[in-house]
Order: structure tokens, then C-alpha cells, then sequence
């Protein structure tokens, strides 16, 4: 008689601590793996997923002292007139750019900052 996964998972529900981690090396070793390898390959691909944004949004949280160069800043970067720039740096905190590569969000970035806005990118 074959044992369903069932069987098998009431069998080591009912084991003791000790048993179970018996078990394990005992699947280890015959088989040639390790379960260390998977607990640690999951939370690492979920780091390496992190760490491929490509996609960013430029958000100014803050005119600064001189909000007329934030506005000529806001106008270069995305060819909004003079009013739809001045409302925008008037409302912060507003998204400038969304969806920019990271190259061009840095641009942004170092742009809206170079005119002393305060500049974050998400």
C-alpha cells in the first residue's frame, strides 16, 4: 500500500521534535540536499527582485527658498506650461515624472535639486 502525502504529513505531525529533525537529515542524506539551501535561496531572490526597480517616480516634496527656478525646473522636465508648473511646485508634495528610467530620475532629481527644491524619488 503506497502512502498518500496525507499519511505522510499526519506521520510527522504526530513525531516529536527530535524525530522530525532526524527525518530530515536522514532525506538529506539520502537524497543529496540540503533544506538550508531553500530557506535561504527564498529570502535572497525575493532581495535580488527588490533590487531590479526599474521603474521610478520623482516626487517633489518641497519648492525651497527659490520656487521660481523649482518652476523654470519643473517646465524643463516635463514641458508643462508656466501655470500647470506653478501649481504643481504651489501642491507639493506632486509627482514630476512617473515611470522614468533611473537615469532620467537622477536627472530629475539633480535638477529639481540644483534649483534647492527637495526632491524624492519612489
Amino acid at each position: 500500500m503506497a502512502l498518500n502525502k496525507e499519511d505522510i504529513l499526519n506521520a510527522i505531525a504526530e513525531m516529536t521534535v527530535m524525530e522530525v529533525v532526524e527525518l530530515v537529515s536522514a532525506m538529506e542524506e539520502k537524497f543529496g540536499v540540503s533544506a538550508a539551501a531553500a530557506v535561504v535561496a527564498g529570502p535572497a531572490g525575493a532581495a535580488e527582485a527588490a533590487e531590479e526597480k526599474t521603474e521610478f517616480d520623482v516626487v517633489l516634496t518641497s519648492a525651497g527658498e527659490k520656487k521660481v527656478n523649482a518652476i523654470k525646473a519643473v517646465r524643463e522636465i516635463t514641458g508643462l506650461g508656466l501655470k500647470e508648473a506653478k501649481a504643481m511646485v504651489d501642491g507639493a508634495p506632486a509627482t514630476v515624472k512617473e515611470g522614468a528610467s533611473k537615469a532620467d530620475a537622477d536627472a530629475a532629481k539633480a535638477k529639481l535639486e540644483e534649483a534647492g527644491a527637495t526632491v524624492e524619488l519612489k
